[in-house]
């Protein structure tokens, strides 16, 4: 059977059950679209959760970035995974308690505001576009492979079916899909894992085999799996894979950004409304956490094994060596992957010297000058290699059997989709929710409400379409930009909302806004505005960057700024309410507990 078919019947199974669900599971009221009726089991939760979080950016964005870049993007694993501990400790249990729809919501009715309540639609909507974009990117890419077409192509087929499936059942229909999702993605990532780690440590654990060894070259016997990768990349002109290379303040903020924008994205918090008590948001939190480790553990590994095996394909005779062959690609299986991908754009090399071979290496290294003068080359060959294509691309380069394939390509669809689908869900209650019913027309109809967030799902997909043709970055890299400006705006504002009853709604309005604009505006300096190509004003490195600080790390710096910025304006301005601080009191604190007594 051809791999075309096997990919497409994995995918339609699991596109089946996915639907199935949808279906069976759809919303017939507001509260089951904004909340799944809060009704969740806190394990399910978690695992909905962790489909939810584990997007296109970390199936199959993050392990490429890794792969290619080695310690510095190990920043993702830490930000990411450091920031479902805040959000544990800090935020899930007393926003389920206050027990509002969204986020939003939330923060109307704290700060007292209506305008409040619009700013921080205003702040989501930025976000969380932005995180869709990154989806639609990684979207794209998975179709475009599966269906053998190019990226664009893959991009749209892919928008249509983001939202057929997400519009379809609300809250409570995407959180049993999402369950569906989550199987299916981490069994489709860990078992090429489990399959190439065999191969090159003889280990059944990639984590482990990350750290074990593997078959030396020119008969040296058995090395270290990273040193060996160490040796490859720097003889071929490449940093190091082991050692830093970013400066520690952009990767300390870049850290922080991507903990504390976790902790403040809109669509994963709205998940914690869905359980039936307040204890039980700070378990599922807890089980987000566990089932997001079972492939945050196995990313290093998926990366550094495919960087290794990437690297002795283009050099089978070793670095040493002579280059694989344009005959050999186009004749041997085992380089039929990258035929596959040439088709989608996302792949491509060029015989620049006309010797009939791919030399891939690092062109802009110093010391390969020199190499490259005496054999005749006259640049790096592997002109194009997208990191998003390498985890879908993985099973494939190590020659793995075509039913795994298939299975990855359901793995990065589910992976795309669910996180889509719940980022729809928040993008559409804001509009429908907090803008139109609590602001503009309180006296909408339920069936009128549902509508409205249907609509505004389709006008929210149809923008990161559009913008996901020409992403600002490789998926992960686009989420991460998502990421800081959740930290720059929602966050600051979700802290000092449960934790500070001296921040008023002028402060809170002031941080949010001041926030949002530095970051944003920052953000588009280096990227481009709207993420336009071309429009930039600074390149997006450590040296050209404005402040020695990179587009994705900025975030951190917004969150100063909302801070410092709310509490000034707040000391300056009426204090808050009594109720109000009755009100903090009493989602920090249970009622009837009394103080402490010395026994």
């Amino acid at each position: 059977m051809e791999q075309f078919t096997i990919n497409l019947l994995f995918v339609g199974a699991s596109f089946a059950l996915y639907i199935g669900i949808a279906i069976w599971a759809r919303a017939g009221s507001t509260s089951e679209f904004y909340a799944a009726g809060r009704g969740v089991h806190p394990v399910t939760n978690g695992m909905a959760t962790a489909a939810d979080w584990m997007s296109a950016a970390s199936f199959i964005s993050m392990a490429g970035l890794i792969a290619f870049t080695g310690y510095d993007n190990s920043a993702y694993l830490m930000g990411w995974t450091g920031g479902y501990v805040l959000l544990a400790l800090l935020l899930a249990p007393y926003l389920r308690k206050f027990g509002k729809f969204t986020v939003s919501e939330f923060i109307g009715d704290r700060f007292y505001s209506p305008t409040a309540r619009v700013v921080a639609v205003i702040c989501l909507l930025v976000a969380s576009i932005t995180y869709v974009i990154g989806q639609m990117t990684g979207v794209g890419v998975a179709f475009g492979r599966f269906l053998e077409v190019d990226n664009t192509t893959g991009l749209l087929i892919g928008a249509v079916v983001v939202f057929a499936y997400a519009v379809f059942g609300g809250m409570k229909g995407v959180t049993y899909t999402q369950v569906a999702q989550y199987v299916v993605l981490i069994t489709a990532y860990t078992i090429p894992a489990v399959f190439i780690s065999l191969q090159l440590t003889g280990t059944p654990i990639p984590a482990l085999g990350l750290f074990g060894e593997t078959a030396g070259t020119g008969g040296e016997g058995s090395v270290y799996l990273l040193s060996k990768l160490d040796q490859i990349v720097t003889e071929l002109g490449f940093k190091s894979y082991t050692e830093a290379h970013m400066d520690n303040l952009n990767l300390v903020l870049f850290t922080l950004s991507l903990m504390i924008g976790t902790a403040g994205l809109p669509h994963v918090i709205m998940r914690f409304f869905t359980v039936p008590k307040v204890s039980d948001a700070r378990w599922s939190a807890g089980w987000a956490l566990v089932f997001i480790a079972l492939l945050y553990l196995t990313a290093p590994a998926v990366g550094a094994m495919a960087r290794l095996n990437i690297t002795n394909l283009m050099w089978p005779n070793g670095t040493s060596g002579e280059a694989v062959s344009i005959e050999t690609i186009q004749n041997e299986p085992e380089y039929n992957w990258m035929l596959t991908w040439q088709k989608t754009g996302l792949l491509d090399w060029e015989d620049k010297n006309g010797d009939g071979k791919i030399q891939y290496y690092n062109d802009a290294s110093e010391a390969m000058t020199e190499k490259a003068a005496a054999n005749g080359w006259q640049g790096n060959e592997l002109t194009k290699f997208d990191r998003d294509i390498l985890v879908l691309a993985n099973p494939e380069i190590a020659n793995l059997p075509s039913w795994v394939i298939g299975l990855v390509a359901a793995g990065g669809l589910a992976a795309a989709l669910s996180t889509a689908a719940g980022l729809l869900l928040a993008i559409s209650s804001a509009v429908s929710h907090d803008l139109l019913k609590g602001q503009l027309t309180p006296d909408m109809t339920e069936k009128s409400e549902l509508m409205s967030a249907r609509i505004a799902m389709a006008v929210a997909i149809a923008v990161a379409t559009w913008l996901g043709i020409n992403p600002p970055g490789f998926a992960a890299q686009t989420v991460a930009l998502a990421f800081g400006l959740a930290a720059a705006s929602i966050f600051p504002a979700l802290m000092m909302g449960i934790f500070s009853t001296r921040i008023n709604n002028v402060g809170a309005v002031s941080g949010m806004l001041a926030g949002l604009i530095f970051t944003l505006v920052y953000i588009f300096l280096h990227k481009g505005w709207m993420f336009i190509p071309g429009t930039n004003s600074f390149p997006d490195t450590v040296d050209g960057s404005l402040f020695g600080i990179q587009s994705t790390a900025i975030g951190a710096v917004g969150a100063l700024i909302n801070f410092g910025v709310a509490y000034a304006v707040s000391l300056t301005t009426a204090d808050t309410p009594q109720e109000i601080k009755d009100l903090v009191e009493s989602v920090r604190i249970p009622a009837g507990a009394g103080g402490a007594v010395d026994h």
